[in-house]
């Protein structure tokens, strides 16, 4: 039976469209819909449990995205050839969808959802990610899932002043901008991306921009889910307890509201907050504490919550003391750490982060190997999170998602500072010793002061800070510099990193319906002032990069040789090239651009490097016709002398012995020893003995011709008739003779 198809096309307005399918794949899941822009086509599932497991008070959500190789009619790498564990880039997309879906789901909604998005066929016009949301969002849209807000998600980019949705790879590396949007009708609930140093005006306008595009895509939903007459599934709501919830209010909110007034630090105000609970729980029997154990929690929480906002409502006061605009103390320090290539440590409050640098070839760049996209980074970010930076003892489970996405924040608020010419792969780690709060901001403020030590001419410092904000739905109040439990009990948090000069890189989530834009303008406004106050900090510790790199970090000098020389380079097998590092303690590597060799060397020795460019000029020297060259005797012969060119060590060329002088020379060594320098004259190929011929008598002034002598034809020949030998037939005889006997 022809299944029932049901089809949307949403106009992007430039001739291309977005065409959403359902009703044809995957009609056991609760939805499903396949999503296709050219030929990128992404089959996007929703799956809902129908009852939330006992005692779980939050919204068990999973986004899994994964980029199948067939896709793009390619084989998995390694040995398996199998899809394994998501990449860094999956990751980062399963969270921008993420991040825009949670909030809007019921607060009530506890039942275990999963959804799945597949790129199934690629484009190489089409950027995957940038539908990701829109898949998502239409998936639950046909499903019964109880998603009352739809969403959508768009790529900007920006080329020749001109604002594009959805742009190609192509536009989008000619772009200044690249921010992805995520929305519902009313407004704006995720922003993640990386600018040339914009305005905040600027990014104001492409996200509105975005934001009229997405409305579109909404409403393409919504009439998608009108066609199929849906309903949504009826859930059993969470349990409540109102006599229980208002005895728990009464009895701590004025405590909590006292504790936060103190303006203590994080593990003092912990301690006094746990002893609250402690207190609390006394005043229960064991039955009522078997049977209510979870609810007492969650009133506790909901009290903790309302008290700590309404302190900052009220009083415009936070808990660490600070007023809402205000930073906390910043010290840092460089060259922290003696062997690495660039250290440093950047501390704001109780935040902490370690930044190291370190400098390597091409070779150690970071390759990028998706249906979606291949290639390398020179410049790439890890950011660690271990447990005991909040205090904590867990265990280590690998590289989580959220450390990826920090990573990732702070590497795109600090590439676009990296010269373009910079020879160097850069490795930037940071590793957070302490957090509370905008740890991802430290990271950025860490990874500019290591990069300016390890001497890194960055083209400007840059400077990270985290906003938050609180609202009740009248009143509202921006935050500066937020702290953990700040991200934790606030409605936003809202990073934003850049120079003196404007914007580098942003990310926004909103744990609200959405954010008015007057809201947005307050915090982007008073997030330029944190920034200036921090960098203004950052150069205090070091003004400028340092001018060289440090002496035990390598140093790279890249030299261009013609193509047809990389074989002699490398040697039979690799034996020249690997015995020319293991002679010069350097690393070098060799890539062929457009016929060309680009060659990298790497070493902390400066005559080991010296040593390798010279053997590269020896290899690729090639002597001029015409031209005078210095040489050296290296080996003598009867007929002539071995020599050198000290500009290209072990270059060598035959001095025939009639080219040593312009005198007849019977030995060698009457004229040249070994070990003589001197110059001589390059002449060619010679072309009877198909070998390259130089003279040094081509230098020398002739002779003059001795008086009384006929003058004789010949360059180079002797004037002296008699001693030359007689011309001698077949027989060896002398001409002479055989002539006098036929006579």
């Amino acid at each position: 039976m022809i299944p029932k198809v049901t089809q949307e096309i949403i106009d992007l307005g430039d001739g291309r469209t977005i065409t959403i399918e359902t009703g044809k794949l995957a009609k056991q899941a609760d939805g499903s819909v396949v999503v296709r822009s050219g030929n990128c086509m992404i089959l996007a599932t929703a799956v809902s449990a129908k009852t939330a497991n006992p005692g779980v008070d939050f919204l068990p959500l999973t986004v899994d995205y994964r980029e199948k190789f067939s896709a793009a009619g390619r084989f998995p790498g390694g040995f398996f050839k199998r899809e394994a564990r998501p990449s860094d880039q999956e990751v980062l997309t399963m969270r921008l969808v993420d991040r825009c879906l949670r909030p809007l789901f019921p607060d009530d909604y506890h039942a275990e959802t999963q959804i799945m998005l597949q790129l199934m066929s690629f484009d190489e016009n089409v950027m995957p990610d940038a539908m990701a949301g829109l898949a998502a969002s239409a998936a639950l849209a046909v499903s019964d899932i109880p998603f009352y807000n739809l969403i959508s998600e768009v790529r900007v980019g920006r080329v020749n002043g001109e604002l594009i949705i959805n742009p190609s790879k192509q536009q989008l590396d000619e772009s200044d901008l690249d921010m992805m949007i995520g929305a519902s009708k009313d407004s704006v609930c995720m922003v993640e991306g990386e600018m040339k140093e914009i305005s905040e005006a600027e990014m104001i306008e492409a996200i509105k921009f975005a934001h009229e595009a997405i409305k579109v895509q909404i409403e393409a939903q919504e009439r998608m889910r009108a066609a199929l007459n849906l309903s949504y599934r009826t859930y059993e709501p969470e349990e409540n307890d109102d006599t229980l919830k208002n005895e728990i209010h009464s009895f701590t909110y004025d405590k909590f509201y006292a504790i936060a007034a103190e303006a203590s630090a994080k593990h003092e105000r912990s301690e006094k907050f746990a002893a609250l609970k402690e207190e609390l729980l006394a005043t229960f029997s064991e039955e009522t504490l078997e049977e209510k154990k979870e609810l007492i929690s969650k009133y506790f929480s909901k009290a903790q919550k309302e008290a700590v906002r309404n302190l900052v409502l009220d009083q415009g006061q936070r808990l660490d003391g600070r007023k809402t605009t205000e930073i906390r103390n910043i010290w840092s320090e460089v060259d922290y750490l003696p062997s690495a290539h660039g250290s440093s440590v950047f501390t704001r409050g109780e935040t902490q982060a370690l930044a190291t640098v370190t400098l390597g070839t091409s070779r150690e760049a970071n390759v990028i190997d998706l249906p979606s996209e291949q290639g390398e980074e020179r410049f790439y970010l890890h950011y660690n999170f271990p447990p005991f930076s909040t205090g904590e003892a867990k265990p280590l489970r690998g590289v989580s998602r959220r450390e990826v996405g920090h990573g990732n924040l702070a590497q795109r608020a600090l590439k676009n500072m990296i010269p373009a010419d910079c020879p160097y792969t850069i490795r930037l780690v940071s590793d957070v010793l302490e957090s509370n709060g905008s740890s991802s901001m430290a990271t950025v403020c860490a990874g500019t002061l290591a990069l300016m030590d390890a001497g890194i001419q960055i083209e400007k410092p840059v400077s990270g800070i985290a906003m938050g904000l609180i609202t009740d739905g009248n009143r509202f109040a921006v935050l500066s510099d937020i702290l953990g439990d700040e991200d934790h009990l606030g409605d936003m948090d809202f990073k934003v990193t850049g120079t003196k000069d404007g914007i580098t890189a942003c990310q926004m989530d909103i744990k609200i319906d959405g954010l008015r834009y007057d809201i947005m303008e307050q915090a982007l406004q008073q997030a330029h002032e944190g920034r200036m106050h921090i960098l203004n900090k950052l150069t205090e510790t070091i003004a400028a990069p340092n001018a060289t790199v440090k002496a035990h970090a390598p140093k790279i000098i890249t030299r261009t040789i013609p193509g047809a020389y990389i074989g002699a380079l490398i040697g039979p097998g690799g034996k020249v090239i690997q015995e020319l590092q293991k002679a010069t303690s350097t690393t070098i590597v060799i890539n062929e651009v457009d016929e060309q060799g680009i060659v990298e060397i790497l070493g902390t020795d400066a005559d080991g490097i010296a040593a390798v460019l010279a053997k590269i000029d020896a290899i690729i020297f090639k002597p001029q016709v015409g031209e005078a060259y210095e040489v050296k005797v290296i080996k003598m012969l009867e007929f002539g002398a071995v020599v050198e060119y000290t500009a290209a060590p072990g270059n060598e060329v035959l001095l025939h012995v009639s080219e040593l002088a312009w005198e007849r020379t019977e030995n060698v060594t009457d004229v040249v020893n070994m070990g003589d320098v001197f110059q001589v004259k390059y002449l060619g190929i010679d072309p009877k003995t198909r070998k390259e011929k130089v003279s040094r008598k081509a230098l020398l002034p002739r002779p003059p011709k001795p008086e009384g002598k006929p003058e004789h034809k010949g360059e180079g020949k002797s004037d002296n008739r008699e001693n030359r030998p007689a011309h001698r037939n077949n027989n060896n005889r002398p001409s002479n003779d055989k002539k006098e006997k036929n006579n």
